[in-house]
């Protein structure tokens, strides 16, 4: 199993900021040590012209769900969940009602990612999620004891399958940016996309929405190639293990 680091991307986002630079330069350790990526899905899409209507219709696309796993001083943080587990155990993944819909397969659980770094789901802190379609949401349950960071417009979107979350667990309802280790290393908040708040709309695909936020999905497809220029952005060591 070969984990790397890539950009965070979704209506809830990680940053670090800028004053990081100069704590760096003066020789402080910075928070944020590590980043790690999984494989929590792989996916075939049957048409993405639901995504967006009259354009490449009839046209597949292959989806990488990924998680990511950032190793801070003060703790574990995950982000992201990806798609059950229990598809793992299903030979032929995961067919949609729907043919245009996503295909899921899972090649390896969650659970098993973690323990291959020596992690159980209670080590892990917080739990952020960056919306709350089933391939974000779909191993939240894993992590009963953790903080669930989550925007409170995505934690209280009605759904028709009813509540995503249990009223058990543990959780922070965000309406915007979140310091999330209390020392600006690294925050989650609300993602801007050309000005506009896109927490609602994007995330659950309503109207113009819609096509934001499969570009938003999209758009983590393409970052898989830039681990270099994420580890930059986040100030971690690159930490590739290979199994």
């Amino acid at each position: 199993m070969k984990f790397t680091p890539i950009l965070l991307a979704g209506a809830l986002s990680l940053a670090v900021s800028p004053g990081t630079d100069s704590a760096l330069a003066q020789g402080s350790k910075p928070g944020v040590e590590r980043l790690y990526i999984f494989n929590c899905g792989e996916g075939r899409a049957g048409d993405i012209s639901r995504w967006s209507p009259g354009v490449n219709e009839g046209k597949s696309m292959d989806f990488v769900d990924s998680c990511y796993l950032i190793k801070h001083a003060q703790g574990w943080l995950l982000w992201d969940t990806g798609v059950a587990d229990a598809i793992a155990a299903m030979p032929d993944g995961q067919a949609p009602s729907d043919p245009r819909a996503t295909h899921w397969r899972r090649p390896k659980t969650l659970a098993a990612q973690l323990e291959q770094l020596g992690l159980k789901p209670s080590d892990i802190k917080y739990v952020a999620v960056s919306h709350t379609h089933p391939d974000h949401i779909g191993n939240v349950t894993l992590f009963p004891q953790s903080m669930l960071l989550v925007q409170k417009a995505e934690y209280d979107w009605p759904s028709p399958l009813g509540p995503r979350f249990k009223p058990e667990q543990p959780a922070t309802k965000l309406d915007g940016d979140h310091d999330v280790f209390g020392e600006t290393s690294a925050r989650a908040g609300a993602e801007r996309r050309q000005g506009q708040d896109n927490r609602l709309d994007a995330a659950h695909g309503r109207g113009d929405g819609e096509r934001e936020g499969a570009a938003l999905d999209q758009s983590r497809q393409s970052a898989t190639r830039r681990p270099k220029a994420v580890a930059r952005i986040l100030r971690v060591r690159l930490h590739v293990p290979t199994w």
